[in-house]
């Protein structure tokens, strides 16, 4: 007998015995199929082996061999042998330690010597960078002559916006003299003008308002209904009605301005940020719905009360409706008439205000006549028209804010504070840019803060970067803020001895200059076709802001607007888009397929793009549209895959032979090494590889990085690999930090272009398949003789 074949009678024998134990010690068929895969693979088979010819000279060679290709065929994102992974190394961490950051700043301020006080000094007065540098020869011309319409356009506008603020006349003409005179020395803008708007207007007559309710003063006649008289905040006996609001609105302008340079001081001037465009041009837009609707009473010479809270604007409009036949024909006429000159000559000044040098003061102009007819005709008396009334001169002995007050202002305000700080930093940006010189917002916030706490010990309410009166200031060719220094000399002229000639202006006059330079927030509803076909979601937040701002209050409706806004910002990283990408002919270039013509998709692999950051509010709509794209979810096909291999293990075991498991045994051990039994029942597949671009996600946490863990596992199973690429090394940090490199890919976590990840892809599979290709041309005979053998 041969050497051979007595090994392999020698190794039957050892089946044969094996066997026998089994069958004696009863062990279930399940049991012993799992056994014979697994000691009799690991026992019986090299013995058999031994026993073909040929096989002592070749052990070693075949068996290297087919572990290699093996290793090889089974482990997705190992990078084939000739692909090169692009690893770049990364900078050194810089040693960053809070308390080592809170030290030097403690040192750079506490830092005390000459170039540090002026530095400080210069940083917060900019009058004392720029005035030494004054040309006079080239700036002063256009700075006075500036200066003095803006003064003279400002009259007519402080007395007008008073009536909005709930004040008297002076009150609005002290706010616009003693806000320019700050802003000039602290402002780092050259354009804008600060003093009275109207926007902060509406919302201090507001609050003045109410609190006059809660006092208990009455609208029309101005004295105390209930309580005791309130003592006035400078003790010099009772205080009556416009006393009492004078002092709210003292009250008001001493927190707003509080609240305004705390922020400034804490370098906070990037919460302007959240207040879009599109919201803030809804709530000026909404705000000029509201003004319009509380100055109709002045033009119709109606004795209605102020409205506020909740549906203010609709309970004006009722109360105008049912009160319209005790319209005064006086001022009703004077409106028309005023409004029929003022708004043809301010649209011929916007049309031709490129070839006019300075616009046509129509407004002043107006007054003027119209003062000088109701004085003459004697409206007040003979016609029961509404006059101004007598105007002091010269300025009042300074005040304190009353500090009782406070408690009850907080809230009010805020927004107020926001809305100032967010009006006069766009503005000054805008013309920052268009002039070419720098803006520093957190110095803008801290300066219209001054421009809001100093005055308000000078009888003067809440004042911002005033819209119409800085696009003039701006378009009639200022140089600095000089300008606004010439506009408070003329406003000086008008508090020391002009101001009583205006004893005779009708209210009328006032509500329809105020009416009139709202025209630029009215504007705003003519751009919204335009908008709506730029963003759909822009335009709904303007209709929400302005709808919200008109119909609720002004303060609620800022506060929705912005509440609205950011949800949509949510909404947008929530539910992005997702898409499959092609790769455009002959290049490295990756695009939507949805969205272009003529892009070839890349056979076997399926390019994911994600545009936004994976978080916790978007990680379940990742893996959604990542299923939907694909066409492949691995939980569910893992699942049917589970049960069908569980059935199909039941099923054999119950129909198999012990003689045929045996035999069945030795089969499926050589079939083991070329296919699991996992692989034999997984669904074919049209690809091979996921590729996730990850270029338009910022940052990912906790949850995303589980998310992209899961995913990988899932695909895993089903014989896919999951690649990364375009990761910002903000990504790769966190994914190598989270494990993904170790546990994934060892060592390859991401490419740096979704081209590199598509290339080692194909290369990986190119090899894959050629390693199968050997693996069965290497099993092929031997099966085959074995089964001779046998």
């Amino acid at each position: 007998m041969a050497p051979q074949e007595g090994a392999f009678l020698f190794g039957l024998a050892e089946v044969i015995f094996f066997y026998l134990l089994i069958c004696t010690i009863r062990v279930s068929p399940r049991h012993y199929a799992h056994e014979c895969n697994s000691s009799c693979l690991q026992l019986f088979i090299p013995a058999l082996l031994l026993s073909l010819p040929g096989a002592m000279e070749d052990k070693s060679n075949q068996t290297s061999g087919q572990s290699k290709d093996v290793q090889s065929s089974l482990t997705p994102g190992e990078p084939p042998v000739n692909f090169m992974h692009i690893k770049l190394e990364e900078n050194e961490p810089i040693d960053f330690r809070t308390k080592d950051f809170i030290l030097k700043k403690a040192r750079e301020v506490c830092k005390c010597n000459h170039q540090t006080i002026i530095t400080f000094f210069c940083q917060l007065f900019p009058v004392l960078d720029w005035l030494p540098r004054y040309n006079i020869k080239t700036q002063l011309l256009g700075d006075v002559i500036s200066g003095l319409l803006v003064g003279i356009v400002a009259i007519p506008q402080s007395i007008s916006y008073s009536l909005l603020a709930n004040q008297d006349p002076i009150y609005g003409i002290y706010t616009n003299f003693f806000c320019s005179i700050i802003y000039v020395a602290m402002a780092t803008s050259r354009h804008n003008f600060v003093g009275s708007f109207g926007v902060l207007c509406l919302m201090i007559g507001q609050s003045v308002n109410r609190h006059l309710q809660l006092a208990g003063y009455d609208n029309n006649t101005g004295s105390l209904l209930v309580g005791n008289a309130t003592s006035s905040s400078n003790g010099t006996g009772t205080c009556d009605r416009s006393c009492y609001a004078i002092t709210v609105a003292l009250s008001l302008s001493f927190l707003v301005g509080l609240y305004q340079i705390l922020l400034g001081i804490l370098q906070l001037g990037f919460v302007s940020v959240y207040l879009s465009e599109p919201l803030l041009s809804g709530f000026v837009a909404g705000s000029s719905l509201t003004i319009i609707t509380s100055q109709m009473k002045y033009l119709l010479g109606l004795n209605i009360p102020r409205h506020e809270g909740v549906g203010s604007f609709i309970l004006t409009w009722v109360d105008l409706f049912r009160y319209i036949q005790n319209t005064n024909i006086c001022d009703l006429v004077t409106s028309l008439v005023a409004l029929a000159i003022i708004i043809p000559v301010k649209m011929i000044n916007d049309r031709y205000k490129d070839k006019m040098k300075a616009p046509f003061p129509v407004e002043l102009l107006v007054v003027i006549i119209a003062t000088v007819v109701s004085y003459y005709f004697n409206f007040e008396e003979r016609y029961k028209s509404s006059v101004c009334g007598a105007i002091p001169t010269g300025f009042r002995k300074p005040t304190l804010p009353d500090t009782k007050l406070f408690s009850s202002l907080a809230v009010d305000a805020l927004p107020i504070a926001i809305i100032g700080f967010a009006m006069t930093v766009s503005l000054a940006e805008i013309f920052g840019k268009k002039h070419g010189y720098a803006v520093r917002a957190n110095q803008e916030m801290i300066a219209i803060g001054m421009c809001n706490l100093v005055p308000s010990f000078f009888y003067c309410f809440a004042s911002s970067a005033a819209l119409t009166k800085t696009l003039l200031k701006e378009s009639t060719g200022t140089q600095t803020q000089l300008s606004s220094l010439v506009t408070s000399l003329v406003l000086l002229l008008v508090l020391l001895w002009i101001a009583p000639l205006f004893y005779s202006l009708q209210t009328a006059i006032l509500g329809v200059v105020t009416i009139v330079n709202l025209r630029g927030g009215l504007r705003t509803f003519c751009e919204t076709p335009r908008m709506w076909q730029l963003s759909k979601l822009d335009t709904v937040v303007w209709w929400t802001t302005m709808l919200a701002s008109t119909l609720i209050t002004t303060e609620i409706g800022l506060l929705v607007g912005v509440c609205f806004a950011l949800l949509c910002v949510i909404f947008r990283t929530q539910r992005p888009r997702a898409a499959l990408l092609g790769k455009v002919s002959n290049t490295e270039i990756y695009e939507d397929q949805a969205a272009y013509k003529q892009l070839s998709s890349i056979a076997n692999i399926k390019i994911f793009r994600f545009e936004s950051s994976l978080y916790y509010a978007n990680k379940d709509y990742f893996k959604t549209a990542l299923y939907q794209k694909t066409g492949v979810n691995p939980v569910l096909l893992a699942a049917r895959h589970h049960r069908a291999e569980t059935q199909a293990k039941a099923d054999t075991g119950n129909r198999k032979s012990i003689f045929n498991t045996v035999f069945g045994c030795l089969k499926s051990s050589k079939k083991h090494v070329e296919k699991s039994p996992t692989d034999a029942c997984l669904p074919s597949l049209d690809m091979h590889t996921l590729v996730i671009d990850c270029g338009a996600m910022q940052f990912i946490d906790t949850a995303g990085l589980s998310v992209l863990k899961e995913t990988h596992s899932d695909y895993q199973e089903l014989g896919v690999q999951v690649l990364l690429a375009n990761c910002n090394p903000l990504l790769r940090r966190r994914l190598r930090d989270g494990g993904w490199a170790a546990g994934a890919h060892g060592g390859q976590p991401a490419f740096h272009s979704v081209h590199h990840a598509v290339q080692f892809a194909q290369q990986w599979y190119h090899e894959q398949q050629e390693s199968k290709e050997r693996r069965d041309a290497a099993l092929d005979p031997e099966d085959l003789s074995v089964q001779a053998s046998l």
